[in-house]
């Protein structure tokens, strides 16, 4: 008894930290942690008989997706897939878990967000934080030496999510790789090619691909009095440079990194530069930048690369941005990420959970990103051979964010079935008729549905039909029995026309080919 009057003090206290939040305004992901433990105490009373009651809320950066979700979540997927394949990719797949050992020191600052398991029968194990290393590790084990693939698979990161922005600690990524030795950038713009269709296709309004190059980037660190054990590290805060501004980058840099303040300022010069081939010609002609080789062979395959931009008709979306770092430890040359402009989602903008209008529930971040990691492959190798590779990784959860907005702000119906036609019946006792008609549609490979009843009235099967945008009502009655025909009802002008039922499949056909 003594236990329980503690629980329901507890509850009591932790019931007024929950009020506080909520008056408070704060955020929706802070006021659920808080809840979430509100109801793990109330779970621990038990019901009025001593039952467990569960906590019904799904874990901490995970969310679950309803069937209208769902179908804009598809519609997604299939326009990324139909690109990949496009550009002659197939597909592999592999564990949901790796080996610790094969995940540790890939991911430089942010090896911290692995999700670590407990020891599995002698193994460590944790879960994959994307599918590169993976990747990387099945070209090394199968001596592959080259393949262009591409994957689609959930990923696990143990971060701070932020669900109104899209991000979570469980979620997709959609990546494509080219790997294998060939001629500089022609592989690198193909990626980038594929970013370019993708998001024009997916219409999620304007949209920028910037590029760089960590060769660039660490001459530019050398140049600039940047000590090669800090090149990486610097590197983690130049990545910050989208999200704060330089002023908190540079305090970083120096307070916390240890880096003189005059080797920030020439760094700060040069992270403030963007623009095209253009740039890239200036830059070989710095003073400071054409000291450093590496700087100079990125910046050459950096022309390279707008050259084959221009072919492949890009460069109007394609920006060569200094700023751009990418924080990942295995990239080794050219980078790129993509963007989704303010005005381009500012249309479909709502009021986030905590009440901000505008920016909070548009500012979604990077939208795909990649680059060249000539040296992972080699990692795993025994001997160390390399295999060169490339790819991007499309951000679905994001895209999917404001695809939900988008829709949510339009007027249009979402269909989450793909049914085709009802089979429906006008008078009673006819499900054995209604049944092998249906099955004769399934047969032919039509999508076809009927009501689960005996008896159902014409109104409610007409009714289904509009809820669930089902286009087509094949209606069934004595008559219609008696001529070998069906009433075939067209839901959206209310069209009514007998068909003979040898010619049903092939008018639905016609009737559901453009749809």
């Amino acid at each position: 008894m003594e236990e329980k009057a503690q629980i329901q003090e507890a509850i009591k206290a932790q019931g007024e930290v929950v009020r506080l939040l909520k008056s408070e305004k704060a955020s929706k992901d802070q006021i659920d942690e808080e809840v979430a433990k509100l109801l793990q105490l109330k779970a621990r009373l038990g019901g009025d008989e001593g039952k467990h009651q569960y906590v019904l809320k799904t874990a901490k950066g995970t969310r679950d997706y309803n069937p209208k979700q769902m179908a804009i979540r598809e519609k997604v997927f299939n326009t990324i897939i139909s690109s990949f394949k496009r550009h002659g990719a197939e597909t592999i797949d592999t564990p949901v878990f790796e080996l610790k050992e094969t995940l540790t020191g890939k991911y430089g600052e942010d090896s911290k967000l692995i999700y670590d398991l407990k020891d599995q029968g002698g193994e460590l194990l944790s879960l994959r934080y994307d599918l590169t290393v993976p990747f990387a590790r099945y070209l090394a084990m199968n001596k592959i030496t080259n393949i262009k693939r591409y994957h689609i698979a959930k990923v696990y990161r143990r971060d701070n999510p932020a669900m109104t922005r899209g991000r979570y600690r469980e979620f997709y990524q959609c990546d494509f790789d080219i790997a294998g030795q060939y001629d500089a950038m022609i592989p690198d713009a193909e990626c980038l090619k594929i970013v370019y269709e993708i998001l024009s296709q997916l219409d999620l309004g304007d949209f920028c691909i910037k590029v760089n190059d960590r060769r660039i980037l660490d001459g530019m660190f050398a140049v600039c009095g940047v000590p090669d054990d800090k090149f990486r590290t610097i590197c983690s805060t130049v990545d910050k440079l989208d999200k704060v501004p330089w002023e908190e980058v540079k305090k970083e840099m120096v307070n916390e990194k240890g880096l003189s303040e005059d080797a920030a300022d020439q760094i700060g010069e040069y992270v403030s530069m963007r623009g095209g081939m253009d740039l890239a010609e200036r830059l070989l002609q710095d003073q400071k930048m054409s000291q450093s080789k590496q700087a100079c062979a990125g910046l050459s395959d950096i022309k390279l690369l707008f050259s084959y931009m221009h072919l492949f008709q890009i460069t109007d979306k394609v920006v060569f941005d200094l700023s751009l770092a990418r924080g990942l430890d295995y990239y080794t040359g050219v980078i790129y990420e993509a963007v989704l402009t303010q005005a381009g989602v500012a249309a479909v903008s709502s009021e986030t959970q905590n009440g901000a209008a505008g920016e909070e529930s548009v500012s979604v971040g990077s939208v795909a990103g990649g680059g060249r990691y000539d040296g992972l492959v080699g990692m795993f190798d025994p001997k160390g051979r390399k295999v060169p590779c490339v790819g991007v990784s499309i951000g679905i959860e994001r895209i999917f964010s404001i695809m939900e907005q988008k829709a949510e702000a339009s007027a249009e119906k979402i269909r989450t079935t793909e049914v085709q036609i009802m089979v429906a019946s006008a008078q009673k006792n006819l499900l054995e008729e209604r049944l092998r008609l249906v099955t004769e549609l399934w047969n032919a490979g039509i999508k076809a549905e009927v009501m689960y009843k005996k008896n159902p009235k014409l109104l409610s099967q007409l009714q289904h039909c509009e809820e669930s945008g089902i286009p087509l009502v094949a209606i069934l009655g004595e008559q219609e029995l008696k001529d070998q025909v069906v009433k075939l009802r067209v839901v959206a002008t209310r069209e009514e026309l007998d068909i003979p039922r040898a010619d049903l499949i092939s008018e639905i056909r016609k009737r559901t080919s453009a749809a």
